[in-house]
């Protein structure tokens, strides 16, 4: 087989030497542009995991970037005045000119062919010349740009601007900074790649980068003012910059993040940095290529299909990691672009924040890495919430809204159960409900509550319109307060255009076959064109009469002795469809812009909070993507929920999606939260998480990190009703009120886990 490699980076290299060991026969020539000595950039980080996972590949290159080598174990986190120190994170830096160097080396030794300062224009000559191309040609590769309609690229430019520039101060630490200036704010990403020499990443939103006059600097001026400004770090040292053939301000760039739908294309295949990019705050672009390297030699050495299925089978095994770790490295990405909304945390918070903002590590695995560092942590987050004498895991903190404290910050999620009569809650409500407040969680809340009977989902839906409602929902309030700590929540709640349907087990959002109601909602628009029933536009009539039902419904709630109410506006039922504009087609005041599309939601709010007990909280539920194209999205989630705030909403449920059918969302673990995050810090209002949260080590990171102040959980409720007793006794918390009545239980279960936790120590 005769591979031309189009690119001469770490990604070709690696990928030449590999594919020349699988195969010795093999003829490989890698061409690169620059000079064989020439390089960008300064240096390249690997973690400990990684480079284990390399030696298995060739040893003999991974001794040879060990010994040059420069490891460290601490992270320290410059901020306000401050620093803080986080352990065990095993990283390990090397110059990238060094790298290059080992790997021309051992190419060389292996018989690869390498051709320097070969300027390629096209891979079209290739092509007919060798039976496969490598596309390793970098972030702006020519090989992608010439099939771009073919590899489709998503490039997304970041917002903010960077330099990256080195220092011969030697760090002992990979070293995060933070500055504020008259402009704005400045971070700093640097640490130490080889005994002389730390590569100094600065970096700003592009807003204070040109309030500060950085666009009209040439470099040197650039590089002379970020040494003022980080001068405490460098204690003398100077900064420099390899980017010479820079002019200007060209010498601060912008991130590209580059996702590829396709990577092969006949005898063409992108790797690297050419298929995907990997934001520099997460370290990991040159791991993501080397492993991309390793998988294609993989592949290639088989014998199993021609070269289009092997190359098939590349993309489908490399696809999802790559996605795994760019999807961390995006949110990396957006937490140095938007710093403005995390410097208002206190820096012990600002900093777990930091720690945890790629939502790969969380709170046990930092813990894991430097109990120290978290015991400090929860120990100041502890005191924050009024617990003076010990700490506790964040998530077995206080919180409260109004005169309402819960005794911890797990929910609960409202699910439908679909099992009342005539929407009277039943037997099965009472245990259902009762048995999760047992179980230990801080906050229940209801299934979506209806207002009327023509507001149900199905047959099945609870409501609170009758006084036998009020009465069978009572009796579930006193259970829960009588023997737990527990406080409850009713989530009311209007089903609109999404009503009059089959229990979901019957068929799921199909219409009754018989028994069904009239359907309003904002515009005649069928959840499911063609099978659902078209709801009819709703008038001032009809607003007036909805807005007093959940007037009625909150006084009855108020009865019952609720601790909460939620206002149900997500999921596209009926409150939702006035908010998406793509459920709101109206031309009226109801209608057009955000603020006329939220005029009734409001109305119901404002309204619902005048006959609501003034010491108890609301919160309001809100969708915030509608994952399709033309609806809600974040942006517009937090204008909605700057909206609610000044009505004076206590707490914004934050969910997403459910609005309309052809939604196309992109699930993951918390995958939600970040919605929450940003409404959170953006608005300074408290807000619930909620969207595959179901481990506590989930909770207890989204509270440390200020992401959320409570976490909904959904399923796992289901499946065990004593979620929060269970997460306590794996954590080792012993504060936390366990049912008189299960106190043996208690017991064996601790015990329990003790035995696993030993069966585990000696197997290891």
């Amino acid at each position: 087989m005769r591979i031309a490699c189009l690119g001469g980076g770490p990604a070709g290299l690696y990928f030449s030497i590999l594919m020349k060991k699988a195969n010795p026969k093999a003829d490989i020539t890698v061409f690169e542009r620059n000079k064989s000595d020439d390089t960008f950039g300064w240096g390249v980080v690997f973690s400990d995991k990684t480079m284990g996972g390399f030696r298995a590949e060739d040893a003999k290159v991974v001794d040879e970037i060990e010994r040059a080598f420069r490891h460290w174990d601490d992270i320290d986190v410059h901020f306000k005045g401050r620093k803080f120190t986080s352990s065990g994170h095993g990283f390990c830096g090397i110059a990238r000119k060094k790298l290059l160097d080992i790997f021309h080396r051992r190419a060389e030794e292996l018989g690869v062919t390498q051709n320097f300062q070969t300027h390629i224009q096209s891979p079209d000559i290739f092509e007919k010349q060798f039976d496969l191309v490598i596309g390793s040609d970098g972030v702006f590769s020519t090989t992608r740009a010439k099939y771009e309609a073919h590899f489709n690229p998503r490039i997304a430019l970041g917002k903010n601007r960077f330099i990256w520039l080195g220092t011969r101060k030697k760090l002992d630490a990979f070293t995060f900074g933070f500055k504020e200036t008259e402009w704005g704010w400045f971070n700093l990403h640097a640490y130490r790649f080889d005994e002389e020499w730390s590569t100094f990443i600065v970096e700003t939103p592009e807003e204070t980068w040109r309030a500060a006059g950085l666009d009209q600097l040439e470099p040197d001026d650039s590089v002379a003012f970020c040494e003022r400004l980080f001068s405490d770090l460098l204690d003398g040292n100077k900064l420099v910059s390899n980017a010479k053939h820079l002019r200007g301000s060209a010498v601060w760039l912008k991130f590209n993040r580059v996702l590829c739908e396709r990577w092969f294309k006949d005898n063409v295949v992108l790797l690297g940095d050419a298929a995907h990019t990997a934001h520099f705050g997460i370290g990991s672009g040159t791991k993501l290529a080397m492993e991309d390297a390793i998988a294609l030699s993989k592949v290639l050495a088989s014998t199993d299909g021609d070269v289009p299925t092997r190359l098939a089978r590349y993309q489908a095994e490399r696809e999802v990691e790559a996605l795994k770790l760019q999807s961390a490295a995006r949110n990396r990405q957006a937490w140095f672009e938007d710093i403005d909304r995390y410097v208002r945390l206190e820096p012990e918070q600002f900093v777990f924040s930091l720690l945890t903002g790629s939502q790969r590590v969380g709170y046990e695995n930092q813990k894991l890495r430097d109990p120290g560092y978290v015991a400090s942590f929860d120990k100041w987050f502890s005191t924050s919430c009024g617990v003076l004498d010990h700490s506790v895991p964040p998530m077995f903190t206080r919180f409260s809204l109004r005169d309402m404290t819960v005794p911890n910050r797990v929910v609960m999620s409202p699910m439908c159960m679909y099992s009342a009569v005539d929407g009277t809650p039943q037997d099965f409500h009472l245990v259902h409900y009762g048995s999760r407040a047992m179980g230990g969680a801080g906050l229940l809340f209801t299934e979506m509550t209806d207002v009327s009977a023509e507001g149900r989902i199905t047959p099945g839906c609870t409501g609170m319109y009758t006084d036998e409602h009020e009465r069978a929902w009572k009796r579930i309030v006193d259970f829960v307060h009588q023997n737990s700590a527990a406080k409850i929540a009713l989530q009311l709640g209007h089903a609109g255009r999404k009503g009059a349907t089959k229990r979901p087990w019957d068929g799921m959002d199909l219409p009754l076959d018989a028994g069904g109601w009239e359907l309003i909602a904002p515009s005649p628009l069928p959840y499911l064109a063609g099978v659902s029933q078209t709801p009819r536009a709703m008038d001032r009539a009809d607003m007036d009469r909805v807005r007093d039902q959940f007037v009625a419904a909150t006084q009855r709630a108020a009865r019952a002795g609720f601790d909460m109410i939620e206002l149900h506006a997500a999921h596209g039922y009926l409150l939702s469809s006035f908010i998406s504009p793509l459920t709101n087609q109206r031309a009226d005041e109801y209608g057009g812009t955000l603020e006329n599309r939220l005029r009734f939601p409001l109305e119901v709010f404002r309204a619902i909070r005048a006959a609501w007990p003034e010491a108890k909280p609301i919160s309001v539920r809100i969708s915030a993507h509608d994952w399709a194209r033309g609806g809600i999205d974040a942006d517009a989630a937090t204008d909605v929920a700057r909206l609610f705030k000044h009505e004076g909403v206590d707490i914004v449920h934050v969910s997403s999606g459910q609005v309309v059918k052809e939604e196309r969302p992109v699930y993951g673990r918390m995958f939600q939260v970040p919605f929450s995050d940003r409404i959170r810090n953006e608005l300074g209002i408290p807000t619930i998480a909620v969207g595959n949260i179901f481990e506590h080590d989930h909770v207890n990171t989204i509270i440390a990190a200020g992401r959320a102040d409570l976490c909904a959980i959904a399923r796992p409720h289901l499946a065990d009703p004593s979620w929060t007793l269970h997460a306590a006794a794996e954590l080792g918390h012993a504060d936390i009120e366990w049912p008189a009545q299960y106190q043996s239980a208690r017991a064996q279960y601790e015990k329990n886990l003790q035995r696993a936790k030993e069966m585990l120590a000696l197997m290891a």
